[in-house]
């Protein structure tokens, strides 16, 4: 799951519900469980513009769409999760199955100190090191153990961004180039040959 998801209050009571649900069955364990399988279902949702649309259009009644996703979602998850997309279903949810699995993502990583951090690289394979650094820094920065999603973008020219929530840190080499042209403009050639003093050094 991409960290930067925008929770909604609808989304989110979903979510407190489903975790309420989960603590009464057996607390954090049947928690977790429900978490991946929802997450599941949401890159179902996500990847299949078709289903996607199906499950929010408001030309299929609801009785149809409530059958078509009982058939898809029965004995492919728990009995809990299925009880609870049905739920959704019966309230003209469907649509927002997606939306709900991150916010239940985002309860059960607070619950847990954990926190969602994409990681942007060139390739999308940082190396066990800068892995280590970043997880470090997280971890100094929030108090909490990141949960690290990597993915390439081809665009960047070396170096790594990290996008945490709604804020994006770049570290990329084409974003420190850009800062150093910018700052070399703005204070002339004396601090040119300053940083290449200090860069060579």
């Amino acid at each position: 799951m991409a960290a930067a998801k925008n929770i909604d209050e609808i989304a989110s009571v979903y979510a407190q519900s489903l975790l309420e649900v989960c603590d009464r069955a057996g607390g954090n364990a049947v928690a977790e469980s429900c978490a991946a399988e929802l997450r599941e279902l949401a890159e179902i949702v996500r990847g299949d513009r078709r289903f996607a649309e199906f499950l929010k259009t408001p030309i299929v009644g609801n009785d149809k769409r409530k059958a078509a996703l009982d058939k898809a979602v029965k004995g492919r998850v728990s009995d809990l999760v299925h009880r609870f997309v049905m739920v959704l279903a019966n309230h003209g949810r469907a649509g927002r199955i997606a939306d709900v699995a991150d916010a239940f993502d985002a309860l059960m990583q607070a619950r847990l100190g954990r926190i969602e951090v994409d990681m942007f690289t060139v390739d999308g394979k940082a190396g066990d090191d800068v892995i280590a650094t970043v997880r470090a820094r997280v971890k100094d920065a929030f108090g909490k153990e990141a949960v690290l999603h990597q993915y390439a973008d081809a665009g960047m020219i070396g170096g790594v961004k990290l996008r945490i929530g709604d804020q994006l840190i770049d570290g990329s080499v084409a974003t420190q180039l850009r800062n150093m042209r910018e700052s070399v403009s703005a204070r002339g050639s004396t601090s040119i040959r300053s940083r290449l003093g200090d860069f060579l050094a």
